[in-house]
């Protein structure tokens, strides 16, 4: 959600239960700002709320000349005082998917440990590295899940240039309403994976500027995407089944649009037998 639109932007989601008090609101509203001033970005947005047993985080993100790739992620326990999270690498995700299991504590310092067992050989038995992991870098993966596989923009919100470089497209004007009830029309926010080919005839209705992005309609398992129409069929809002809790929103012949995350930060593995 844009900083500049926070207001607005919540209480287009709050059908989903999301939602900040007046004090939050406000320390968001001066802090993001300040955000965007200090670290220089070029956006800053309000990227949701992981609950923790202790304390909850919320999560910023700022965003530099291109919208895809210059990005980074800050948390913050009072929305005033915020702090940069490490960058999410491969090796990193593979350490906190063995050592990390349960809900968040709300402590960055706090150390997930995986004690594996030990596998006796017919001569020796063989030594197992032990992986330790503190909770910032846990969240700092989840938080780089999160955004890789549910992050949801309109079709045409954002264009590539010829260098390149994804923007946002200043002429979208937002999706009509016969377009957004088609899941179609909705892409992910992240680096294409192509898993799909498309045969000729389709690709003749696709324009390479701004359909560099893989739709949502694609996805595997079907089904893992609620779409609706709501307050009046005013607003089209998306429902993650995956990373419950992730809420996107689109408001139709508007280039208004934009998701959150409010949750335990833990994916929903049984959604292949609730399907």
């Amino acid at each position: 959600m844009d900083s500049n639109t926070l207001y607005y932007s919540l209480d287009l989601v709050s059908g989903s239960g999301h939602a900040l008090n007046g004090e939050q609101r406000a320390a968001l509203q001066t802090s993001l700002v300040l955000l965007k001033k200090n670290y220089k970005f070029n956006r800053v947005m309000f990227w949701g709320k992981i609950l923790g047993i202790k304390e909850d985080y919320f999560i910023a993100q700022g965003k530099g000349h291109d919208e895809l790739k210059d990005k980074q992620f800050l948390y913050s326990f009072n929305c005033m005082e915020w702090h940069l999270l490490p960058p999410a690498d491969n090796a990193m995700v593979g350490e906190v998917s063995r050592a990390a299991k349960g809900r968040f504590m709300g402590d960055p310092s706090h150390e997930y440990t995986d004690y594996p067992l030990k596998r006796e050989g017919d001569e020796a038995t063989e030594a197992v590295e032990l992986i330790k992991v503190t909770e910032e870098r846990r969240l700092a993966v989840t938080v780089h899940l999160i955004d890789e596989e549910v992050s949801v923009v309109p079709r045409g919100a954002f264009n590539r240039t010829h260098l390149g470089l994804m923007n946002t497209n200043r002429c979208f004007e937002g999706l009509s309403h016969a377009e957004a009830g088609k899941l179609d029309n909705f892409l992910h926010f992240a680096k294409p994976k192509k898993t799909k080919k498309k045969l000729i005839q389709e690709q003749a209705d696709l324009n390479p500027s701004i359909d560099f992005l893989d739709p949502l309609s694609d996805d595997v398992p079907k089904g893992q995407w609620s779409l609706q129409l709501e307050n009046a069929s005013s607003v089209c809002v998306l429902r993650s089944l995956l990373w419950m809790g992730l809420t996107f929103y689109h408001v139709p012949m508007t280039p208004q649009h934009g998701y959150v995350y409010f949750g335990y930060g833990c994916k929903n593995l049984d959604l292949p037998f609730m399907l």
